[in-house]
């Protein structure tokens, strides 16, 4: 056996490394799962050329995500502040083989980031004719880690996750909470994740885990960067819990409405993407009233940072959006669920999977 599957639980082509004791998994109400590629790091599998270029980087040679790892320790940061020093509770997701698994931890520990665990595509288990198109399909892998991950977790836990517009994360994760949900019949669940390119063994794991897990959606929130520029509005039929975004400093805003972050861990956002990434005070005005318009961001939240990013120099101090922000219409334990004048659905009932229209 390779070094990496005596220190990994492998199940299928999903290889799980556990960094956390599972009294701790179990201690958390809420978790926070990452997407790696295209979310958390700048990484490209389009080819073989590709892919063996990542493969042989360092771990200092990574390239982040403009502002992602300034956003996780913001997030960990502020759960430290209302927390104490619990742990940080994030997992990451990645398609990289575990034969990576190395580099990427010292990758994050650069980043001073220490995830309880991380779920690798063992895609070598793929590397033959009859499965080779199982190199590039994610769905079923990361539908997998995702209710293997569950079954880790409390009851009641709530999950708030990041993915990109490059691998169809808004559908994994969509069609993840209707898993855990139960909102389709086992009938109609194999038929989609056929569909999905998911068969065979990999579709009873799947509905094996589902009956290991209670009913219950855990999913809370899901943010999209858009790495291949989609346009937002194709999200909408996911939702209004799903929030794409051009940037980490409009998650960390809508971060910010959900009390999930301080002005202070805002602007600590925003300064590393000026000072490290060359972002403009014009692009952050931008990403600022990209949200107002789609009615994202409310009326509170506006009031309350503007302000401070003016006062910092991240926008002009007469900067005003492009359209009033609304005020929030319904909110619950600080969580901004609804913007007044906005009807659709925060999930909505028989997502269509597999259109890619609205």
């Amino acid at each position: 056996m390779a070094e990496w599957e005596y220190r990994s639980e492998i199940e299928g082509d999903v290889a799980f490394f556990r960094y956390a004791g599972e009294n701790l998994e179990r201690a958390f109400s809420e978790v926070y799962v990452w997407d790696l590629d295209k979310t958390y790091l700048d990484t490209s599998w389009a080819s073989l050329s590709e892919l063996w270029r990542t493969a042989l980087e360092k771990a200092f040679q990574k390239k982040n995500i403009p502002g992602t790892a300034t956003l996780v320790r913001a997030l960990r940061a502020g759960w430290e502040d209302k927390r104490g020093q619990l742990a940080f509770p994030i997992y990451f997701i990645t398609a990289s083989p575990p034969q990576m698994e190395e580099k990427i931890t010292q990758k994050l520990t650069l980043d001073d980031i220490k995830p309880l665990g991380a779920f690798y595509k063992d895609n070598l288990r793929n590397w033959k004719p009859s499965r080779w198109w199982r190199l590039t399909k994610q769905v079923g892998f990361k539908v997998q880690s995702l209710l293997q991950l569950r079954t880790r977790l409390k009851e009641d836990v709530r999950q708030v996750l990041w993915g990109d517009d490059s691998e169809s994360d808004a559908i994994i994760y969509s069609l993840y909470s209707d898993i855990c949900a139960r909102r389709w019949t086992e009938k109609q669940l194999i038929d989609i994740l056929s569909k999905l390119h998911v068969i065979g063994e990999q579709t009873e794991t799947i509905l094996d885990l589902q009956d290991q897990i209670p009913v219950h959606d855990p999913v809370e929130k899901i943010y999209i960067n858009l790495a291949t520029d989609t346009d937002p509005e194709y999200y909408l039929k996911f939702g209004r819990r799903c929030v794409p975004t051009i940037n980490s400093l409009q998650a960390s805003l809508d971060l910010f409405q959900d009390g999930r972050l301080s002005a202070a861990r805002v602007l600590e956002v925003a300064r590393d993407m000026r000072e490290n990434y060359g972002i403009t005070r014009a692009e952050m005005e931008a990403s600022v009233d990209g949200l107002v318009r789609r009615q994202v961001l409310g009326l509170t939240a506006v009031q309350a940072i503007l302000p401070e990013l003016a006062a910092h120099d991240f926008v002009s101090r007469d900067f005003k959006t492009s359209v009033e922000p609304r005020p929030v219409g319904e909110s619950q334990d600080g969580r901004v669920y609804r913007l007044e004048g906005t009807h659709e659905p925060w999930i909505p009932d028989g997502i269509d999977y597999l259109h890619e229209s609205r």
